[in-house]
């Protein structure tokens, strides 16, 4: 996920009523140059997506994985379901079993932060790379903060990044950002736009240029 990462400079985070086919939005996503693809526990009957997405991921090609987990029981049935990354919308009671999860089962994970001391506390319990959520609320400048006591962490910004500030947040040290509606948007997923989703990707990985 990682390295995908940072040859793309982008994750997408789905968020949905419904996903009308998981493998065809992989494969839209893919067919618009982003790889790594976070469907989250906002979607109902998540594992389900989960499991088509990632059965299929090797002929797609993407790297898929789950969102606003919150609980170790959501870690380890992501995980169970074909999870190959976890991401996190904060560090709440839980962080160290969804932490614990993830490394018993060798897959990346992004714990969700905001301050410098959320920051330590996520690296502590092992992430991989952070989230900082919601990263609009404080803009580009605070990323450029945050490299200073922070050299070389992998921060993922997400939350109100769109195709308008994404090359800001690189520039300030993003390691890659998170594309959310701008891409996918909730009514074009649930149905099943694939053609405006594939030209949505395009033009964002074409805004990070």
């Amino acid at each position: 996920m990682l390295d995908l990462l940072r040859a793309d400079r982008v994750v997408t985070v789905v968020r949905a009523p419904e996903i009308g086919d998981a493998r065809d939005l992989c494969a839209a996503l893919v067919a618009g140059g982003i790889h790594v693809v976070e469907l989250t526990y906002t979607t109902p009957d998540l594992p389900r997506h989960l499991e088509r997405a990632a059965s299929t991921a090797a002929e797609t090609g993407a790297v898929v994985g789950a969102g606003t987990v919150q609980t170790g029981a959501q870690a380890k049935q992501a995980i169970d379901a074909g999870a190959q990354f976890l991401v996190t919308p904060g560090q709440g009671p839980e962080a160290g079993a969804i932490a614990e999860a993830a490394r018993a089962a060798g897959i990346p994970l992004a714990l969700g932060a905001l301050t410098p001391s959320e920051v330590m506390t996520a690296l502590a319990l092992g992430s991989d790379a952070v989230k900082i959520f919601p990263a609009h609320q404080f803009g580009p400048k605070y990323f450029k903060d945050l490299s200073g006591p922070f050299p070389g962490v992998p921060l993922i910004p997400s939350g109100g990044v769109n195709a308008g500030n994404a090359r800001d947040f690189l520039a300030a040290g993003a390691l890659a950002v998170s594309a959310g509606t701008d891409v996918v948007s909730p009514a074009d997923v649930a149905a099943g736009n694939w053609p405006d989703i594939t030209a949505k990707a395009a033009a964002f990985c074409k805004a990070l240029q």
